[in-house]
């Protein structure tokens, strides 16, 4: 279908947006533009469209000289001592805050969990989790434009399918959602096959907090960029697990884990981190493209791992690594404040609560739906295709050889 016609259709000029002037051959005193345009390819070109300002969002606030995250306008610290994921995602959907809200898991659609069942027991949890967000959007009427009930129906619909998923590899049945249940004590009883405990559940909740919205990262730009071309929800969740999934993005926890792991042991630590250092390695869990104080995310992932009630074995080793790499990250950087970030605890919550570390990316793509699918609505509210311009640095042009 093509667009309705504009009505008639006048010549424009790129330098001013007005009728052309005449054809300057025709004029023998042709005039000059008092304001020229400047030449585009002579605009500043920043890589990774670093400082640029791409959008703007009522959503999240990331203020990373301050070490503060705000949640349409709510500090995360607060956010988390009072609150739960469900009431975090209809405040992103919304813009209204209701402690009481309630979001529970939903059923996996027999398409999905036959392509899931078909999937090797090899393939990546992150693979599974954007296979089936592809195939449940083609089980359901999408129509434009997105909406909140589609975006709680695919927030509610994801946590079955990783569950499942997890279930399947390992020869076991996948388990119906409990309605009864919030969501993510719902992922967890479908992922374990019971109820856990109350400060489990808190736990994980708290991660997918911290984790469900933070600002025009790397995975919402490109939900954001689908969007913008009027496609659906489900292709926007797509692209963004896809994002995700590089390592850059969303596979730090894990190799926070590997890291305390080969530390081994507190005495040790010292020694650990002066030597990677050294070697030039780089410090996971530590340092942030846009935090330069500590970040307020692990700063409350931190006190709801100490409150657990079952803590990984390696709680106080990745306390007592934490101070000897800020010390000595300060001795070596005094000129780039290099702090915790979120990634940190993360991992202390993400094994903590039962997961295995190759599910830990994965999770982190659950809690993000909400802030993904928020923005989703927001670009939609925009009305505005992304399309940025690119600097050509190729060849003049030039004939084909004879």
């Amino acid at each position: 279908m093509t667009d309705p016609s504009p009505g008639p259709v006048r010549a424009v000029s790129p330098a001013s947006d007005g009728p052309l002037d005449p054809d300057p051959r025709a004029d023998p005193e042709p005039r000059t533009d008092p304001n020229p345009r400047p030449d585009p390819d002579a605009r500043p070109y920043s890589p990774g469209l670093e400082g640029v300002l791409a959008a703007e969002t009522a959503l999240g606030l990331v203020d990373g000289a301050n070490g503060r995250l705000l949640y349409r306008g709510y500090p995360i610290g607060q956010i988390v001592e009072r609150g739960s994921y469900s009431a975090v995602a209809e405040l992103l959907w919304t813009g209204e805050w209701n402690p009481a809200a309630r979001l529970a898991t939903t059923p996996v659609p027999p398409a999905v969990m036959a392509t899931l069942r078909e999937l090797p027991k090899t393939t990546k949890p992150m693979d599974a989790l954007r296979t089936a967000v592809s195939v449940w959007g083609a089980t359901q009427t999408l129509d434009w434009p997105p909406t909140v009930e589609q975006a709680r129906a695919l927030t509610s619909f994801s946590p079955s399918a990783l569950a499942a998923f997890a279930r399947v590899r390992r020869g076991l049945g996948p388990i119906e959602p409990d309605p009864s249940l919030d969501l993510v004590t719902g992922f967890l009883a479908q992922l374990n096959g019971e109820r856990p405990d109350a400060g489990t559940a808190r736990a994980l909740d708290a991660y997918f907090m911290v984790g469900a919205e933070h600002g025009l990262n790397a995975s919402t730009f490109a939900a954001r960029v689908i969007i913008s071309t009027r496609s659906d929800v489900a292709s926007a969740v797509c692209g963004a697990i896809g994002a995700m999934k590089g390592p850059l993005h969303g596979g730090a926890p894990s190799e926070v884990v590997e890291q305390l792991h080969r530390v081994g042991t507190p005495e040790r630590a010292e020694a650990w981190v002066r030597d990677a250092l050294d070697r030039g390695e780089r410090l996971m869990g530590f340092g942030h493209r846009v935090y330069r104080a500590y970040d307020p995310r692990a700063a409350a992932l931190r006190r709801v791992v100490e409150a657990m009630e079952h803590k990984p074995e390696w709680l106080d080793l990745a306390i007592q690594v934490e101070d000897v790499a800020l010390r000595v990250l300060a001795e070596r950087h005094p000129e780039r404040p290099l702090k915790t970030n979120v990634e940190y605890y993360a991992a202390a919550v993400l094994q903590g609560v039962g997961l295995t570390p190759d599910l830990f990316p994965a999770t982190f793509a659950l809690a993000r739906h909400a802030g993904w699918t928020a923005h989703v609505l927001e670009q939609v509210a925009a009305s505005k295709l992304i399309r940025p311009d690119a600097r050509y640095t190729g060849p003049q042009e030039r004939d084909l050889p004879a």
